[in-house]
């Protein structure tokens, strides 16, 4: 019989699937082998999620140390923090153009274009001046709406002495916010009437300097007449009248600035013609002269009927003060304005 050699031997079928077996490290060292862990299917978010959980940026720390090996005939190694863009990269035909260096200061190119003419609609402090004055107007005759009333009512009838009513404080400070008002609205329609016919450029590129000094003009015109009326029916006429009449020139110029309300408004946001606001704006002026001269014959010469003396008084008080305005705003106007 053959004996079996001894050097043969069966290799067990259990080392045999082991060995066939791939083995992993225990720790991937690069992503790919992280990727092999993950099955075949796993998404690009997953694939990440994978590769953040096993590897953790670090800060880089750079060697402080000069670098010295370095080949000969070859300069030194440059710090790789230092970034230096080369000489050719920054040479340009248009290097030197101050449109590719927004650091540099440039003045535009090209001509300038004609400028938007000034309209008062498109001006906010205007604006917002009328719409101040519209709100303030409704709280001021909330104020004194009695005594408004009650003098309209009886504006052209006669009353007896006992009939006369006195305006509370309140009243009479809502009576003088109506004369603020009526110089304002006044300011603007002169200021319309100059833009149309004397001159449309000031020496001045704002308006308000204009108008603000129009104003301040007619403000002073109308302050300077009470005392003036004051003076002259304390000689001749009694206290009672003298207030009277305070209170009717107190009412009438209210009556002026709620008849030139509309017209400005008209003229500032829907463009009407600047002739016929200021068409309006007189025939508004000269029917509150005429309330005047009859309210003062009411007042002072309806017992007396001196018709002379009427009209020397409105004469003075009335017309000669309203043609040194006329002439003062000529002459601002004149200092102000650019006539070429």
């Amino acid at each position: 019989m053959l004996t079996k050699d001894s050097i043969l031997t069966s290799v067990p079928t259990t080392d045999l699937i082991a060995d066939t077996v791939v083995r992993h490290p225990a720790k991937p060292q690069t992503p790919y082998q992280v990727l092999q862990l993950l099955p075949k299917d796993a998404t690009p978010e997953q694939q990440d999620s994978a590769i953040q959980s096993w590897f953790q940026p670090g800060e880089i720390h750079y060697s402080e140390q000069p670098d010295t090996l370095h080949l000969p005939g070859h300069d030194k190694g440059h710090n790789p923090r230092e970034i230096r863009i080369p000489d050719y990269n920054k040479e340009r035909f248009l290097a030197d153009d101050s449109l590719y260096h927004p650091e540099l200061a440039h003045e535009p190119f090209g001509v300038a274009g004609d400028p938007v003419p000034y309209n008062i609609s498109n001006d906010n402090i205007i604006s917002s001046l009328l719409l101040g004055c519209f709100v303030m107007t409704l709280l001021a005759f909330a104020l004194s709406k009695n005594f408004v009333i009650q003098q309209i009512k009886h504006f052209f009838y006669i009353p007896k002495r006992e009939d006369i009513k006195t305006p509370t404080s309140s009243e009479v400070i809502a009576l003088m916010y109506f004369t603020l008002q009526t110089c304002l609205l006044l300011a603007m329609a002169y200021f319309f009437y100059v833009k149309a016919y004397v001159a449309d450029t000031f020496v001045y590129e704002d308006e308000y300097l204009f108008i603000g000094l129009i104003f301040l003009m007619i403000l002073i015109y109308t302050i300077l007449k009470y005392p003036l009326y004051t003076l002259v029916n304390y000689t001749f006429f009694s206290g009672k009248n003298n207030g009277q009449w305070i209170h009717t020139m107190l009412l009438l110029s209210a009556i002026e600035g709620a008849l030139l309300f509309p017209a400005i408004l008209f003229q500032s946001y829907f463009d009407a013609p600047p002739q016929n606001v200021i068409t309006y704006a007189v025939f508004v002026l000269v029917l509150v002269k005429i309330f005047t001269f009859y309210k003062c014959f009411v007042i002072f010469f309806r017992k007396n009927g001196l018709f002379l003396q009427i009209i020397l008084y409105f004469c003075t008080l009335e017309i000669i003060p309203l043609l040194a305005l006329w002439g003062g705003l000529g002459i601002i106007t004149n200092a102000l304005t650019i006539n070429y």
